[in-house]
């Protein structure tokens, strides 16, 4: 009878989203031009790879079907200043033409047309650093959702990289996961090509993967073929960010035996609390998904730290995403993080952000109030869970527990 309740009570999550979504449809036609846009606006340049079928629709492109042909476009949208927006969020036209004073709009768009267009897209676009970050979105995405998501990822993490978004045929909708996810596999080629592409042109230095939900398990894939293919992971994929990944542990775990030794960096971002991904565990019979895990709890935790994954713990951090499935990207501080500091491949520990920096604070600051230990879980709501400090967690912990309780003490006279 639990199962059964708690099944009734995704399909209502599930279809209150639905509701809800009908209720806020957005205006197609959205990557239709504009003649001008506004001052102070940002514009993003991005290379658009894509296993969609092309529609007719003015303003739509490519529809949630699935092509028989990988189709490239450059794109350039227009995000308003930052007077005019929050970070972390797509401010969406609300009709067509949209106003780029205060919402998104598309200024360019132009078909790239083979390899040599795709290369010269990529040296008229590839910073100094020549860092190149390819973004792979999840279930229940249009065409222009990928688009303007991945722009707002772009700009909002500051990233000084060439981004590039792959997007896969999704129908948009969220009666049709299995599709979804078939399309997912679909793709996988069309992926390990455009990885494979970029990760072979000499102008490319390094290349960071960035995907989210379903589109984690496209991108593992992808490298894993890569990897039986060639014996290892090319080189210049330096990291590979997973964001909520809709992806079976046991899965994941042959992915990565798959790749070998040489492997890129792996950092995941989780979230227990993740509504979508508690719906997509019931539906896939009940094994864990990747990106609800709680890193602390064996055998997760010892299998990371014999990993060398780094994971990062957003079950704390509050969002406006109300299935929780999407914090990687509406947060400020973790889109900032991706693009300052996980895109340049320097390694996140507890005791740069987090509860590991708190919990030493605390602990060697005996003297202070006993409510500071309290005040651990509300101002620590990111954890970084890096195999090479999880190794002193426990003590710090220990730390902690003697540190309040001298606190205690004090005040007692005990």
């Amino acid at each position: 009878m639990t199962g059964a309740s708690e099944w009734a009570r995704g399909v209502v999550i599930v279809l209150a989203c639905a509701l809800a979504t009908g209720c806020t449809s957005r205006p197609t036609g959205i990557l239709r031009p504009i003649e001008a846009t506004a001052p102070g606006a940002a514009l993003v340049d991005l290379l658009v790879a894509t296993t969609r079928r092309p529609t007719d629709e003015v303003g739509v492109l490519f529809s949630g079907e699935r092509g028989r042909r990988m189709s490239l476009t450059a794109i350039t949208v227009s995000i308003p200043a930052p007077e005019h927006r929050t970070v972390g969020e797509v401010q969406w036209p609300m009709q067509w033409p949209p106003n780029p004073e205060i919402e998104f709009a598309t200024v360019r768009v132009r078909p790239v047309e083979g390899p040599a267009e795709t290369l010269a897209w990529m040296r008229d676009h590839l910073p100094e650093n020549r860092r190149l970050m390819i973004f792979v979105h999840g279930f229940n995405n249009r065409y222009e959702d990928a688009v303007y998501r991945f722009a707002q990822i772009a700009h909002d993490s500051g990233a000084d990289v060439a981004p590039i978004v792959f997007t896969w045929p999704s129908r948009a909708s969220v009666f049709d996961y299995n599709y979804d996810r078939e399309s997912a596999n679909y793709s996988r080629d069309a992926l390990e090509a455009v990885i494979r592409r970029a990760a072979s042109s000499p102008e490319v230095g390094e290349i960071t993967i960035l995907a989210h939900s379903m589109g984690s398990w496209l991108a593992v894939e992808a490298l894993r073929q890569m990897a039986i293919r060639d014996g290892r992971v090319a080189p210049r994929i330096a990291n590979v960010i997973l964001a909520s990944p809709d992806l079976d542990v046991d899965v994941f775990a042959q992915q990565w035996r798959s790749m070998g030794s040489d492997r890129p960096k792996f950092t995941l971002f989780v979230s227990q609390d993740d509504r979508a991904l508690r719906l997509s565990r019931r539906i896939s019979g009940g094994i864990d998904r990747l990106g609800q895990m709680d890193p602390t709890a064996e055998p997760y935790r010892s299998a990371l730290e014999k990993s060398g994954i780094t994971v990062i713990d957003l079950t704390a951090l509050e969002s406006g995403d109300r299935m929780n499935h999407g914090k990687f990207a509406s947060s400020p501080e973790i889109v900032r993080l991706i693009g300052q500091r996980l895109v340049t491949g320097q390694t996140i520990t507890d005791s740069d952000v987090g509860l590991g920096a708190r919990i030493g604070g605390v602990a060697m600051g005996a003297a202070q109030s006993v409510g500071s230990a309290a005040a651990i879980a509300v101002t620590a709501p990111i954890a970084i869970f890096d195999p090479g400090t999880r190794r002193t967690y426990d003590e710090q912990i220990r730390r902690l527990g003697r540190a309040v309780g001298n606190t205690i003490g004090a005040a007692t006279g005990q």
